[in-house]
């Protein structure tokens, strides 16, 4: 199967044409940059060493930033690309992007696309990040004798089910790969289930855990802080379709033994946010939406952060939050971020994306599980006491604290493989 895939990737250009057109009017492409994703580099390749890094969006790019500033700090004279498939992963990483590193976005899995894309960048290490495994791209990397890890991997049980009826394609995939450093046992247990040699596979823990904190403005966390004028906040943080309307009965019941309590919530997908504002004033909610300029004040009920990159700031603003994702079916999301910056968790019940982290951060008290409106309630009002909020977030930090070792692995095989690389040529 995997050799009929290769093979019809050669010939899949119109195909990927095709969609690149439709996702072109979706909207979802960058027209500017449209011939990256056709393995046409708009940089020239610098002189020197290259890492090349694959992430599949915006959390698994940002938790790299960290890894990369300290492989540049080690090694002056490398260079770093990263690639990504998302427009928002290439807006937010814009302005973030530590010296020496490119960003372009990854080529459709088209085996022209891919050699294009190789040809011109000849990386001499490459590392995917979590699960992406694009067969094309990583036959021909593989090909070409360049090291390639796949760092903070994490494969959920139903990528599990999906490979195993292809067991056979998965495993010589798999093993064309030198390591895999995984987030967890599960993963760590798919992977030798789907034919990978033992002696690539170790589990290292999550980048996510061991990254830095989120970045914010101090000047804007002052300014907003002042103009609530002391009124207590709690967040909902990267909600999705159906978690507005039961963070807002939530809020309601909250604010019976906290009238002044203020709710800000920040969709996961931004562009949602003036739908969410304008159903949540047919229900009489005071609403303010970030993405019009207004700052949260004394008087509205729900302020809606509709805006890329600021996830820091309400963090730090929030001594708790809901972490959405969660009470509908969608697997939950990083609960480093929260953890990292003092601010104590709230999550329902679909959390399989991180379980383990999910279940330490539980039995550590610095996460609690609600399952419905009710429940959420009332553990606002119970984390309005600040003593209680403040123990919660300490015991989350505390968690998210232990996990400098993953960062600190991935380091050490990166140097390695290009050492080995660059030695072998």
């Amino acid at each position: 199967m995997l050799a009929l895939y290769l093979t019809a990737s050669r010939w899949m250009v119109p195909l990927a044409n095709r969609k690149l057109a439709t996702r072109l009017i979706e909207g979802k492409e960058d027209p500017d940059r449209i011939e990256e994703r056709r393995g046409i580099a708009s940089h020239p390749r610098p002189q020197g060493e290259l890492i090349w890094f694959h992430a599949a969006s915006v959390g698994e790019s940002l938790s790299l930033l960290d890894l990369i500033e300290s492989l540049i700090d080690e090694r002056p004279d490398i260079n770093v690309l990263i690639t990504t498939g998302t427009r928002t992963s290439a807006d937010l990483l814009q302005s973030r992007l530590p010296d020496q590193t490119i960003h372009q976005f990854v080529p459709l899995d088209a085996r022209p696309f891919v050699r294009s894309f190789l040809d011109h960048w000849k990386p001499d290490v490459a590392i995917w990040t979590e699960s992406e495994l694009w067969p094309a791209l990583i036959h021909e990397t593989h090909d070409r004798n360049i090291p390639m890890i796949s760092l903070n991997t994490r494969m959920s049980k139903d990528s599990y089910n999906k490979w195993i009826r292809i067991r056979g394609a998965a495993q010589v995939l798999l093993n064309h790969f030198d390591l895999f450093l995984t987030q967890d046992k599960i993963t760590a247990e798919h992977l030798l289930r789907l034919g990978a040699s033992p002696d690539i596979v170790q589990v290292n823990g999550s980048l996510k855990e061991s990254s830095g904190a989120l970045p914010y403005d101090e000047e804007t966390r002052q300014a907003i802080s002042s103009s609530l004028e002391t009124r207590p906040v709690w967040l909902a943080a990267s909600t999705h379709p159906g978690e507005e309307d039961i963070v807002a009965t939530a809020h309601r019941m909250a604010q019976r033994a906290s009238p002044r309590l203020l709710l800000i919530i920040a969709p996961r997908h931004p562009e949602r946010g003036p739908d969410i504002a304008e159903t949540l004033r047919k229900q009489g909610w005071r609403v303010a939406l970030r993405s019009e300029g207004v700052e949260p004040d004394a008087v509205m009920d729900i302020y809606i952060a509709d805006t890329l990159g600021e996830m820091g700031l309400w963090y730090r603003i929030a001594p708790f939050n809901f972490l959405g994702g969660s009470l509908v079916p969608i697997g939950g999301h990083n609960p480093y971020e929260p953890a990292a910056l003092g601010s104590a968790i709230l999550h329902g019940p679909h959390v399989a994306n991180a379980q383990d982290v999910y279940d330490r951060l539980d039995a550590a008290e610095g996460a609690r599980h609600v399952a419905d409106p009710q429940g959420l309630g009332e553990a606002v009002i119970h984390l309005l006491e600040p003593h209680t909020s403040a123990a919660m977030a300490h015991a989350a930090w505390e968690v998210s604290s232990e996990g400098a070792q993953a960062s600190e692995s991935a380091f050490t095989e990166i140097i390695a493989a290009l050492d080995r690389s660059v030695g072998g040529n």
